[in-house]
């Protein structure tokens, strides 16, 4: 597919996707509401908040990102080099040039958020700074740049928070069995029923989280590839996106401020866990083989 087309598809999937989060998540508090023996104020209640929740992420994601990082903002007199790269790359890709962060921290990664082109940000580490010559520098900006292109950086901040949002009615439901928050009732025919949607409620409670976070995993992965390509193809230059993953692959040094739920939002993963060879336990991982991305890039 054209990366235009992909521009396009991940505009929809945006909509899409919250729409299915939104309906998963009236349905779960449907199961829920029946198990524990509420009404349906329980629903409309989980859909009000799983809406707040949406809008919230839409246009908020991004501060909440870089305020848990601790990132600090830049002007072009702060440092030059990076300033200069994202401004040219920008110029080269078409794009508005964004707001550029700094993270103090020694682990070299690099990541883009915010909603559009018009609201993004590009936020890198100073370890990626010291670490990387310009041409590699060039291939990450171009990359993260790419997930900006792309919108990207709109659905994948969506598709976290709503994640999470998932995870949260679960543990409450779980916790609500665990401190008798059921409330019984008196029809046999009824109670039988509820027994049913118990069973379906403890179901969907273990596993809803789990498929929700595969399903943000196989994006995230997905998006990665893409961003690859597209930076590659602005840059003219895949060996600088290839040699800088080499580099990143080879420092082990952990982010000091990351966490699961912006892990996926990195060039590559701030735990810097090796990727599994083993299909099952690669489903769990945040970022696609590096060697992987590497192949790929020096094969074009």
């Amino acid at each position: 597919m054209e990366i235009y087309s992909q521009i396009s598809a991940n505009k929809n999937k945006t909509w899409l996707i919250m729409l299915l989060f939104v309906v998963f998540i009236a349905t779960l508090a449907f199961i829920f509401s029946k198990a524990l023996g509420y009404g349906l104020s329980f629903v409309g209640i989980a859909l009000i908040f799983s809406g707040l929740i949406s809008i919230g992420s839409y246009y908020y994601s991004d501060k909440l990102v870089l305020a848990t990082l601790k990132a600090r903002e830049i002007e072009m007199q702060d440092n030059p080099l990076l300033f200069r790269t994202v401004e040219n790359l920008c110029i080269g890709a078409g794009l508005p040039i964004p707001k550029i962060y700094i993270v103090n921290d020694s682990s070299p990664n690099a990541f883009a958020t915010g909603r559009d082109p018009n609201h993004a940000v590009v936020c890198v580490t100073t370890g990626i700074l010291s670490l990387l010559n310009k041409a590699e520098l060039e291939g990450v900006i171009a990359h993260e740049l790419s997930h900006i292109r792309n919108y990207d950086i709109r659905l994948m901040a969506v598709v976290a928070i709503l994640v999470g949002f998932i995870a949260i009615i679960a543990d409450m439901f779980m916790r609500s069995l665990w401190w008798g928050g059921i409330k019984d009732d008196d029809n046999r025919g009824s109670g039988n029923i509820q027994l049913i949607f118990l069973a379906l409620g403890i179901v969907f409670a273990i596993l809803s989280p789990i498929v929700a976070t595969l399903i943000q995993l196989a994006v995230s992965r997905k998006r990665e590839f893409l961003a690859d390509a597209s930076g590659a193809l602005l840059t003219r230059y895949p060996e600088g996106l290839a040699s800088a993953l080499e580099k990143l692959e080879k420092d082990k040094t952990p982010l000091k401020k990351a966490s699961n739920a912006t892990a996926h939002l990195f060039i590559e993963n701030p735990f810097n866990r090796k990727s599994s060879q083993n299909w099952f336990a690669s489903l769990f991982n945040t970022h696609p083989s590096i060697d992987e991305r590497i192949r790929i890039l020096r094969s074009m």
